[in-house]
């Protein structure tokens, strides 16, 4: 929505000539302003947009309605009231059946940090970098916006450093991981964004290494 880059890169993992795309807004309430931008930047991509709302459900069969889609895009917002939010509705099932019938699934912020095994949260307290278990599709755990909001990057390290959190991957703004056959690939959409491999160190330390990443631009 904000990176087109990004955005239509995830589209073309999808063979098809008008991707069907489900956008899941539930970590920031189902805003009615954030599904508008969603839907008007990926009908200009060429792309299907449809969405579900789980605020005010109007789906009746969650599974074969996201088993019926190409890509589905998770929006950013509050991880943990997602994730709550989702398991009453039985969305983490859904989109593990989705996903092991191919469905691409992509998201930013929370919509990146939900598919792996733990992540760290700022949905507790502002400010904050919080860890928290995720759906558990991908090994290890992750960081969103590394290198923008200050209280992320130390945490990360430390949580990885005293085993709070296993060995993980990190992302500036403006920078993705696509998994394929779980091999990880960086990409960015901004020169200067960056991933990051984060693994334990000796002692109370942390080894942070930058991922060979491909600029989109």
């Amino acid at each position: 929505m904000d990176d087109p880059l990004l955005d239509r890169f995830v589209l073309d993992l999808v063979d098809s000539p008008k991707p069907r795309v489900c956008f899941v807004p539930t970590a920031a309430g189902d805003s009615p302003g954030y599904v508008d931008k969603f839907t008007t930047a990926f009908t200009a991509y060429g792309a299907e947009p449809s969405v579900l709302g789980l605020f005010y459900p109007d789906v009746d069969d969650i599974v074969a309605f996201l088993c019926a889609k190409d890509v589905v895009y998770v929006g950013g917002g509050n991880t943990v009231n997602m994730l709550a939010i989702w398991k009453l509705h039985g969305v983490d099932t859904a989109l593990r059946t989705a996903w092991e019938n191919g469905v691409v699934l992509a998201g930013l912020s929370a919509g990146a940090c939900c598919w792996f095994e733990a992540f760290t949260t700022d949905s507790f307290r502002v400010n904050s970098a919080d860890p928290m278990s995720g759906l558990g599709f991908l090994e290890g755990s992750f960081s969103p916006h590394h290198s923008s909001e200050p209280a992320r990057r130390p945490a990360f390290g430390r949580l990885i450093a005293n085993g709070t959190l296993p060995p993980g991957l990190a992302c500036d703004d403006f920078a993705a991981i696509h998994f394929h056959d779980d091999i990880p690939q960086a990409i960015t959409s901004h020169r200067g964004a960056a991933a990051y491999r984060v693994t334990p160190g000796e002692g109370d330390t942390w080894d942070e290494v930058k991922l060979p990443a491909a600029y989109l631009g």
